[in-house]
């Protein structure tokens, strides 16, 4: 349960980040975080203008197939770099 813990803290460590992230980091910690919590993407990839929300689905369709644990421990990483 120690990654679980490790995880919940890291999400809990992303609100209060004194610097925001480039668009990218923030595409990947996204991703990591909706792979580790609900696996692979599923649903159709949105269409039209609403470009925000295809970058999303996008860098989560990238992580397809990462194991959530895996995608756990990628994100406590990615946090702790940002600290």
């Amino acid at each position: 349960m120690a990654l679980q813990d490790d995880f919940n803290a890291a999400v809990a460590r992303s609100k209060d980040l004194t610097e925001r992230p480039s668009n990218d980091v923030l595409l990947k910690i996204y991703a990591l975080f909706k792979q580790a919590t609900e696996g692979d993407v599923s649903g159709e990839r949105p269409g039209g203008f609403d470009f925000k929300a295809i970058a999303k689905f996008d860098a989560w369709a990238n992580e397809k197939g990462k194991q959530k644990e895996a995608a756990m421990e990628e994100y406590i990483q990615l946090m702790n770099s940002l600290k």
